[in-house]
């Protein structure tokens, strides 16, 4: 299946790189290195190049930061313990000035002042009961896919077709979902990484009729149970920054804000700037 996105692994004589190549957001992403630093960098580069990417996203352990910094890299967010209790720095290079430059950055600011002064929620208030809340499955994905098709008319990833929902659903993503008279109307999933012990909390939407319960809230809460019985202790989540209510969400169940991605990735009709949220259990 095509999508514009491709994970590649690159062997190089003195280092070995996980990249993800996307052309659908004019992105490359560096997500693991081993070996020669610089032998690293530059063929991040290369592959850049390679599909005219605006942007580079190198995810780098703390040792490696000064040596990007030094090389025109920019630092934009971090994840605290990502590297099995080791951080994780985003250092990006931007190769077209338009890719740098935020339309929104103060009114991105503003709303996320808005959401720190929000208080921290000890409990949250059940839903009514004509929601009821459960793990997903693969037959769940065309209703999934069609659910994503109408909450955002461009997405980072194609979640409006079912194929790649299975898709994501067999390399282990974990979706949990609120359904209402048999559809479903909110979803969120977790994309682990079970080799570093850490989970990215995605893909959350919601039906605009079905908003004011809540219900992102409770699926949150339900995906970190699941992480941490099954030993996935860092959790992060990318929101729009734009967003006051995913940010306000993430806020309240103690996440904590760590930068913020400029032009990240294309949603609804542009390109947006998306915030970091982590949180740890250890």
């Amino acid at each position: 299946m095509e999508t514009g996105i491709i994970e590649k692994r690159i062997q190089k004589p003195r280092c070995t790189l996980h990249i993800t190549i996307d052309r659908f957001n004019k992105r490359v992403r560096v997500e693991d290195y081993l070996g020669h630093f610089q032998d690293c960098v530059e063929e991040s580069l290369k592959v850049a190049e390679n599909i005219s990417a605006e942007k580079i996203i190198f995810k780098t352990r703390k040792e490696n930061v000064q040596e990007l910094l030094v090389q025109g890299f920019l630092y934009e967010g971090s994840i605290d313990r990502y590297f099995l209790g080791s951080d994780c720095f985003f250092l990006v290079k931007y190769n077209k000035n338009e890719r740098r430059n935020s339309e929104n950055w103060e009114k991105e600011d503003q709303i996320l002042a808005g959401v720190q002064t929000l208080p921290l929620k000890a409990a949250l208030d059940a839903p009514p009961a004509a929601y009821q809340c459960r793990k997903a499955g693969e037959s769940d994905a065309i209703q999934l896919a069609q659910l994503y098709g109408k909450v955002f008319e461009i997405y980072p990833t194609p979640m409006n077709d079912p194929e790649y929902v299975k898709k994501c659903m067999k390399s282990g993503t974990v979706f949990y979902i609120y359904a209402h008279d048999d559809q479903i109307v909110s979803a969120a999933s977790a994309e682990i990484d079970s080799f570093y012990h850490n989970a990215e909390i995605t893909d959350c939407a919601t039906l605009p009729e079905h908003r004011q319960y809540g219900l992102m809230k409770h699926l949150i809460a339900k995906l970190e149970d699941h992480l941490v019985s099954n030993e996935i202790y860092c959790i992060y989540s990318i929101a729009r920054s734009l967003s006051f209510g995913m940010n306000a969400a993430l806020h309240q169940h103690d996440y904590s804000y760590r930068g913020r991605l400029a032009n990240n990735c294309y949603i609804f009709d542009k390109l947006e700037d998306m915030n970091l949220w982590v949180k740890n259990y250890t």
